[in-house]
């Protein structure tokens, strides 16, 4: 699930403002953002929501994350 959430967003990334650009805005490198959004990137809270955070802005989106029961579970 980790991996497709990466693989989303990196797409997104590549679709719209692109790891240069996005990079310039939130003070990271693009190979940095390239890597952390990567099959085995492994991106710190901090960076991954002030990414998020980012994107939302400039689609003009907000995202809400809500908890749902785990029912694979028993």
């Amino acid at each position: 699930m980790l991996d497709s959430g990466r693989a989303i967003l990196r797409d997104y990334i590549k679709a719209t403002v692109g790891f240069e650009r996005l990079g310039a805005e939130v003070g990271s490198s693009p190979k940095s953002l390239i890597r952390m959004f990567g099959p085995s990137g492994n991106p710190q809270a901090r960076n991954l929501f002030n990414v998020i955070s980012h994107l939302q802005r400039h689609a003009g989106l907000t995202l809400h994350v809500t908890a749902q029961p785990d029912h694979s579970a028993g």
